[in-house]
């Protein structure tokens, strides 16, 4: 997979989700699933939007024992996402276990990646919430090697480090980087941010843009911005 922008389809319905996706004529972008459509619709809406065209983030962010993440992963490997994820806190032994979950009989499975701070996370809330007192770079640099190091393809992190994981865990190991606004855009809860050109600029493989687009006055062409600046 080369460069790509995920839309974040957060919406509370399946119809819902779907009038967006109408919009689009022409392309097929790469969506993501979170919890409010997943809980909302059930697993199917995966498959329903694998079968009109789209690759799949499907971003339920799996954190528990490291048995029950196994059992979970090797549910939803049989829905076909192209990408899945779980917390990379919940250790290395629960990032192994998901791992031998998420593989198939035949040896196939989507690309893993691990959250590493949330970007609605910055340094006083980790430190008083948390009791985690390290740099965010080194935290997020130490939940990266860990990733690593369990076998997963990649991780999901703000783009202010995503230069600082590659450098830390080799080019080919994968960013997934939400936070991203246009540079006229609003930020909104988002804490560590950068816009599409400044993630590519730094090496980010994949951005996550949710309300820039999906509550934009013209959404397609909203995307469309997004792949000019950050793709082409």
């Amino acid at each position: 997979m080369g460069k790509d922008v995920i839309i974040a389809c957060d919406f509370p319905s399946a119809e819902r989700t779907f009038e967006f996706l109408d919009l689009f004529k022409e392309e097929k972008p790469f969506v993501k699933i979170g919890m409010e459509l997943f809980y909302a619709a059930g697993p199917d809406i995966v498959r329903q939007i694998k079968a009109r065209g789209h690759k799949i983030f499907l971003d339920l962010k799996l954190h528990d024992i490291p048995n029950t993440v196994k059992r979970a992963m090797a549910v939803l490997s049989n829905l076909d996402a192209d990408i899945v994820n779980l917390h990379a806190l919940g250790t290395k032994a629960m990032m192994t276990a998901a791992l031998e979950g998420v593989t198939r009989p035949d040896g196939t499975r989507p690309l893993v990646i691990a959250v590493t701070q949330l970007t609605s996370t910055d340094q006083q809330t980790m430190e008083a919430d948390q009791l985690i007192e390290k740099p965010m770079a080194d935290v997020v640099m130490h939940y990266a090697r860990n990733a690593r190091d369990a076998g997963l393809d990649g991780v999901v992190c703000s783009p202010l480090e995503a230069a600082g994981v590659h450098a830390a865990c080799g080019k080919d190991f994968l960013t997934v980087t939400p936070g991203v606004r246009f540079a006229d855009g609003d930020v909104g809860d988002q804490k560590r941010v950068m816009t599409p050109a400044q993630a590519k600029e730094i090496g980010s493989d994949y951005i996550v843009v949710g309300r820039p687009i999906t509550a934009a006055a013209d959404p397609v062409e909203a995307y469309r911005r997004c792949v000019r600046e950050f793709v082409d």
